[in-house]
Order: structure tokens, then C-alpha cells, then sequence
């Protein structure tokens, strides 16, 4: 049986994908600190400890190793840089040095299109120039490159960049661009848009752990870097259908209030690399994404609940806003 270990795996991400290994008939492992809580079902193994502490010993056996570890957004990342450069930059790195060590034989790693910063109306692929100058999508570049790195004959690094991730998981959150706007909708009747000509590649929590899936799937011989989304939108395009989607549901009226600031973070990327070399072949739009948060509605309590929001609870850790020390948190 194919022995996985997913760094991270507790997070909102890994709350989807985790168990979706386990029905492929994975064998799965989870080590997280457990920043977020625990959402996973008991019978995956979680081990609360700090990445940092793990070595060749400790990933023995596992044939793969999967990286979702680390600050998930900017909002983290300007709140302690020191921290966010450790845990995005160093930290994959050295999982990915130890894992090779170990003799695994593939390291897969949660980047982000966060690196490309702003793309000027171009639509970017894995080999155009990453310009982003903000310490998250600085760090998720420089955890790319010391991964890509240890590529060799029998130890595959595959990198995804995805989109801005939306859509339920048992892990929620409400501090992304598609829950952001649902949780104002369907509780104010109302969207903000602070500038409506900027592009995000947006993607469902389900399409990114299919991803995750064909990478793990992929040939032995297949490394690299993919962008992974459903499609790219702008911010006004993304209010307008879940403006639609949520009147549909609820009946009433939805309006919104576009603000015109300046954003310097716009990017749009193709994924024809994934598509053609994984087999990656996203299924859920905004509406769907819209569509699983209703489903979910009535567990979620209030949307405004702190533990939604990674900022919130990051704020709180100890020594989050004094020290770098001790990393390997989960992403989401």
C-alpha cells in the first residue's frame, strides 16, 4: 500500500483532501500543530508536532510526501514576515531534504499564484516572470525554489500554484475572496468591492484536492511547477455570481458597492501544463462553491465567529507577534 504523509494535513485544505487519499485506498498520516483544530475523521492518524522536529527516521517509509504546512494568507504574512519566510521558505525545504533522505519518492508541495504579483492583463504560465513583491507570495516562490532543488533520479518535487481556494470544507473559513462574499451576501445583503477590474484564478476546495490527487497519481518521471485552478475572474465578475447565485437561494435582494481602490496584486494564469501533463480537469464553479456553502449553512453557526478567519486565531497564538521561533503550522 502507498504510505502518504500529509505536513499540514489538519487545515482547510487537507481537511478535504486527507480524506480523500484515504478513499483512494491511500495509506495517510497527518502532522499539524493543530493551530485550526482538528476536522478530520478518527480514523486518520494526526500527530501534533512541529516539522521542524521531523528527520529521516521519522518519514521512513512513506512513499510521498505532501506540503500544506505554513502562513496561508497575506494578512498572516505581514503580521509576523519573520515567521511567514520560515515556515513557506525554509520549512518546505528542509521537509523536502529530509523526505529525499528518507527515500521517498515524490514531495509535493501547496505554492500558490500569489507569486506572480501583478501580471498586466496578461495570461501567465508556469514559465513566465513572478514579480510579486509582498512577503507571502515572496516566501511561497522561495519554498518552490528550495524544493525544485532536490529534484533527482528517483525523487520527483511536483509545486502547484493555486488560485485563491473557495468552497466549504469541515475546516471553514470566511476570510477568502468567494466565502468573503457569500458570508456578506447571505448576512447583509450586501457585497463590497474595493476595485472590480482586478483578476483572481479561482478554485474550489474539491478541484485543489483532486490536484493534490493527480500529483500524487502522476508517472514517477513528472516534476514541476503547475498552476491549478477552475478559471480566472475578476473581482466584479466573482460579486455578480455569487450576488445571482445567492438571490437564487434566498429570494431577496443583493447589492453591490464597488469602491474603486488600488490593489497592486493581479494575476491571471493559464493551467494547460496541469491539465495536459496530471490529467487535471477542475469541475466546480462560483455558483458550486456558492452552492456548498449553503449546504452547509446551518453547522456554521455565526459567520462571524473568529475561528473562520486565520488571522483571527494566528493573532492569538503564543508568540505569534514577537518570535520566529518554532514553525510547521498548518497552511490553512
Amino acid at each position: 500500500m502507498v504510505k502518504l504523509l500529509v505536513a499540514g494535513g489538519a487545515g482547510y485544505i487537507g481537511s478535504v483532501l486527507t480524506p480523500m487519499l484515504k478513499e483512494y485506498g491511500y495509506e495517510v498520516d497527518v502532522v499539524d500543530l493543530l493551530w485550526f483544530g482538528r476536522h478530520l475523521p478518527d480514523t486518520i492518524p494526526v500527530h501534533r508536532r512541529d516539522l521542524f522536529s521531523l528527520d529521516q527516521t521519522d518519514l521512513a517509509g512513506y512513499d510521498q510526501v505532501i506540503f500544506l504546512a505554513g502562513l496561508s494568507n497575506d494578512p498572516m504574512a505581514e503580521f509576523n514576515p519573520a515567521l511567514n519566510f520560515i515556515q513557506n521558505a525554509a520549512l518546505p525545504a528542509y521537509l523536502a531534504y529530509r523526505a529525499r533522505q528518507a527515500g521517498a519518492r515524490r514531495f509535493i508541495y501547496a505554492s500558490s499564484c500569489s507569486v506572480y504579483g501583478y501580471t498586466v492583463n496578461k495570461l501567465y504560465d508556469e514559465e513566465s516572470p513572478v514579480t510579486c513583491a509582498y512577503p507571502y507570495g515572496i516566501s511561497k516562490l522561495a519554498g518552490e525554489h528550495g524544493a525544485m532543488q532536490q529534484r533527482e533520479d528517483g525523487f520527483s518535487v511536483i509545486a502547484l500554484r493555486q488560485g485563491t481556494v473557495n468552497g466549504h470544507s469541515p475546516r471553514m473559513r470566511f476570510d477568502l475572496i468567494v466565502n468573503a462574499m457569500f458570508k456578506s451576501a447571505a448576512t447583509e445583503g450586501r457585497i463590497v468591492v474595493n476595485n472590480p477590474a482586478i483578476w483572481r484564478p479561482l478554485i474550489d476546495v474539491r478541484d485543489t484536492a483532486s490536484a493534490f490527487a493527480r500529483a500524487v497519481q502522476a508517472d514517477p518521471a513528472i516534476s514541476g511547477v503547475f498552476n491549478v485552478a477552475y478559471d480566472n475572474f475578476t473581482v466584479g465578475q466573482v460579486a455578480d455570481l455569487v450576488k445571482d447565485s445567492v438571490e437564487e437561494r434566498l429570494g431577496g435582494k443583493v447589492t453591490v458597492e464597488i469602491r474603486n481602490m488600488q490593489d497592486f496584486r493581479n494575476y491571471k494564469v493559464s493551467c494547460d501544463k496541469a491539465r495536459t501533463c496530471l490529467g487535471f480537469r477542475p469541475k466546480y464553479g462560483v455558483a458550486a462553491m456558492v452552492e456548498s456553502m449553503f449546504r452547509h449553512r446551518d453547522a456554521y453557526g455565526s459567520l462571524a465567529n473568529p475561528a473562520y478567519y486565520n488571522i483571527e486565531i494566528f493573532k492569538k497564538l503564543p508568540g505569534a507577534d514577537l518570535s520566529p521561533a518554532s514553525g510547521g503550522g498548518c497552511r490553512e
